[in-house]
């Protein structure tokens, strides 16, 4: 009996030789010119951060580059890659060059988003019970990437950034957050947007975690739709959204009036799923 021949992958495998080839021209000095704003792309780096972009419903990757050792390993998930995506392949050291510092993971990739939702999207999509995070001039990628890792740990249906926000998809933020910005659904608020008229409008408490806040998170009974309210380190939420918002306060001792903003949303997305679960 004739044996059947062998699929034919969907991605095609590139060899690359030369560090300038024009081809991999996204990936040079990656360090230096994350691709964030570039006409919507933005580079990922690491094998459980790509398998992110391959399974998001709202990013696609549009080429990886592979340290050529590591095919064979990476092949499971190149399988579930669109179809004739670029896999560029080459030595570790050709690889070095081209990124421009030791690409120890040995795999990037060149992402691009494929749907934009707007914040009344995303509002109005959550169900009956529902859980979302809404950060005010969030400026640091670890920061950012921490917040995004809690969300979804704690099964945030969103995270919804003010203008002031840094990107999410900055090549920093996408890794500390284990992927976790390429799949919690997100959308920026316009200058001209009233955050918490919006949350209004769709049934959403708005708790605001400040060290002023008039209640305890420990005695806070959680809203079945809770929007959660946090401001960058040092100036916090504007004054304006906390005089009309539901104020919360993590009390701590020794005189210490604030937690880092990721600790900080990732003690209050617990609180809020357990309680929301019982």
């Amino acid at each position: 009996m004739p044996s059947r021949p062998l699929p034919t992958p969907l991605y095609q495998v590139i060899p690359i030789t030369d560090p300038e080839d024009p081809r991999i021209e996204p990936y040079r000095e990656v360090r230096e010119r994350d691709l964030v704003g570039r006409d919507g792309l933005f580079i990922a780096e690491g094998a459980v951060v790509i398998r992110s972009l391959v399974q998001s419903p709202r990013y696609r990757p549009r080429s990886l580059l592979i340290a050529d050792k590591r095919l064979a390993a990476l092949e499971p998930m190149l399988t579930a890659l669109p179809a004739n995506t670029p896999v560029y392949t080459a030595t570790q050291a050709v690889l070095d060059r081209i990124a421009g510092f030791p690409l120890h993971r040995g795999i990037l990739a060149v992402g691009e988003k494929t749907a934009v939702p707007t914040v009344a999207n995303l509002l109005d999509a959550c169900g009956p019970v529902a859980r979302v995070v809404m950060l005010f001039g969030i400026g640091n990628h670890d920061n950012m990437g921490g917040i995004f890792r809690n969300a979804a740990a704690f099964g945030a249906d969103a995270v919804i950034l003010d203008p002031g926000c840094c990107d999410p998809l900055y090549r920093k933020a996408i890794r500390v957050s284990v992927g976790a910005t390429l799949l919690v659904p997100t959308a920026r608020l316009a200058p001209d947007d009233d955050p918490l008229a919006l949350l209004d409008r769709f049934g959403f408490e708005a708790v605001a975690l400040s060290p002023a806040g008039a209640e305890t998170l420990a005695a806070l009974s959680p809203p079945r739709r809770a929007a959660l309210l946090f401001g960058s380190e040092g100036p916090g939420l504007p004054p304006a959204l906390l005089a009309r918002a539901r104020g919360v306060r993590i009390p701590m001792a020794g005189g210490f009036d604030s937690l880092n903003v990721a600790t900080t949303s990732g003690i209050v997305l617990h609180h809020i799923a357990s309680g929301q679960a019982s």
